[in-house]
């Protein structure tokens, strides 16, 4: 699986175009692209398409802008359908997607540093003795993302092995029943995160049964800063709700197990192990 590099992005692709040759009156088709980062309100746009010679955006809010690559702040909350009018290579295409913005969220990846989890103080796990290396967990949302920081006794040459178990529906009558009690775990994320990749399974299984599939799913999850303090091994990563089924809803329960490189133990849980899995209730 693609590790995701800094920066987010969401690659729109439609092909839309007719030709303007009288004589030719057969449907053209060409390729535009543009891909977008979301940031709380503000939506950066950017086409990958070669031979745009004409650009007009309509933000899907009443804006526009015919700058090549604008950078366009929402008013508030809700759906917006942004939709990019160009001329590719003398023929006129188009292309939309679906922008939801909700609740924002301070964490920023690309900026380096930790501190902006400082302001996170909702939806924290502070470890007991059954955490094993773990020592915090903090989670935080917005309309698009599930953020995560996690602090562990470990170090990132360690390469341990990570288990994200997630209850994405919110509902014991789905998913896997075991591991962490409270919900049926619909998808694992599981791999090397801090030094390779981890792949997406999703349950196909009797509920008692460990059984998931393998899925071809691109640019779910993100990594952010990681810092080494004091013995201390801390993170941030971001899950994409639109990439991972039923992830849009209004709560996710959440377990997280740590294993040794080799597989040889495990090394902690978030929550204790035994506990419920954290549900992150995302209303807003």
């Amino acid at each position: 699986m693609k590790t995701i590099q800094k920066l987010g992005f969401i690659l729109i692709l439609v092909g839309s175009v007719w030709s303007s040759c009288k004589k030719d009156k057969s449907e053209k088709l060409t390729d535009l692209s543009y891909t977008l980062e979301v940031d709380g309100n503000q939506v950066k746009f950017k086409p990958v398409t070669a031979g745009i010679s004409s650009y007009k955006w309509d933000f899907g809010d009443g804006q526009s802008s015919t700058e090549a690559s604008p950078v366009h702040i929402y008013p508030g909350k809700g759906k917006y359908v942004p939709t990019l009018y160009a001329t590719v290579n003398g023929q006129s295409a188009e292309a939309s997607t679906v922008i939801r913005i909700a609740k924002s969220s301070p964490v920023k990846l690309n900026d380096q540093t930790l501190e902006d989890w400082n302001t996170v103080t909702a939806n924290v796990i502070t470890s007991g003795v059954k955490g094993g290396v773990f020592r915090k967990v903090k989670y935080d949302y917005d309309g698009n993302y599930i953020y995560i920081y996690i602090e562990m006794a470990s170090k990132k040459t360690n390469a341990d092995i990570f288990d994200f178990y997630i209850d994405s529906d919110n509902s014991s009558s789905t998913g896997l029943l075991g591991g962490f009690p409270g919900g049926g775990y619909d998808i694992l994320l599981e791999g090397p995160l801090l030094t390779g990749n981890m792949d997406v399974f999703y349950h196909n299984g009797a509920q008692t049964s460990f059984s998931f599939q393998q899925q071809s799913i691109t640019e779910s999850y993100q990594i952010g800063t990681v810092v080494e303090d004091g013995g201390l091994l801390k993170f941030e990563m971001r899950l994409a709700r639109g990439k991972l089924k039923n992830l849009t809803g209004s709560g996710a329960r959440i377990g997280i197990i740590a294993t040794k490189s080799d597989w040889s133990v495990s090394l902690g849980y978030a929550p204790d192990e035994g506990q419920p899995g954290f549900l992150l209730e995302m209303v807003e």
